[in-house]
């Protein structure tokens, strides 16, 4: 995508080597997302060169993202870009075009770069889901984090219910979800949501200095780390061990290929 059409949905890549910040740039709405902008993530996920190795999901401003725009609620909205669009499709359409929005997130997982959320302000609903999309989340101290999705009479579903219960496990989760209450920097971190919390000041150099120990290993070992750990939980010991043994011939070859 072109630097226009991702500012036209309020969106801005900068690429920095292996680097690649993203950040949503509507600040005068606190970065509130649209389903325009779910799509159009998708496509930048899909898009970026193949030698990005860390993806930083920023917002422009005092906040990370407020959530849904309002405005995709209001039944003046005109088509099927807004929420309320959703009502005029059938059953099996409207999946599907959730399905199209979810892939704004899911491309955050990818295990050829590590994703971090750098989180300043507010992380509400969609923000928080986004955040959630992330491999780590680095915050503020003065973070507010929120599943605001039950107090408009729906449910997370931009792929953020996964990541929750695996950070906090299934009755904390059920409760942030249910009560739609505000979590803060301190509990965030307590809890697992995120990794550290920093001083505003001091946030950006706490995320350079991550991707920096991230870049640090050699190509290709980070993410074959990332896709090992991805789904760990899940497998059994010997489908486990059957994955590090191929990864670590895979790491062998790549060590014997860079020393001639």
């Amino acid at each position: 995508m072109t630097p226009e059409d991702l500012a036209a949905v309020g969106l801005r890549l900068d690429l920095d080597g292996p680097i690649a910040t993203v950040t949503l740039d509507r600040p005068e709405v606190r970065n509130a997302q649209t389903p325009a902008m779910w799509i159009a993530l998708g496509e930048l996920g899909r898009s970026l060169p193949d030698d990005v190795r860390v993806v930083v999901v920023t917002g422009e401003g005092g906040t990370f993202s407020a959530g849904l725009d309002r405005a995709m609620l209001d039944p003046g909205t005109a088509g099927q870009e807004s929420v309320v669009g959703l009502l005029t499709l059938g059953d099996d359409e409207a999946s599907a075009r959730i399905d199209a929005f979810q892939q704004g997130f899911t491309w955050l997982r990818d295990p050829r770069f590590v994703s971090i959320a750098k989180v300043r302000g507010h992380a509400i609903g969609a923000g928080f889901q986004l955040a959630l999309s992330c491999d780590l989340r680095i915050v503020c101290d003065d973070v507010k984090l929120s599943m605001k999705e039950s107090a408009l009479g729906l449910v997370p579903d931009l792929t953020g219910t996964k990541p929750l219960v695996e950070h906090v496990g299934y009755a904390r989760a059920l409760e942030i979800c249910a009560t739609a209450r505000v979590v803060g920097a301190e509990e965030a971190v307590r809890i697992g949501l995120a990794q550290a919390s920093y001083a505003p000041a001091d946030l950006d150099a706490a995320v350079a200095e991550l991707a920096a120990a991230l870049l640090a290993p050699m190509p290709g070992v980070v993410s074959e780390t990332k896709a090992l750990l991805q789904g760990a939980a899940e497998r059994d010991l010997d489908k486990q061990r059957r994955l590090e043994r191929e990864a670590q011939v895979r790491r062998f070859r790549a060590l014997a290929e860079a020393l001639g």
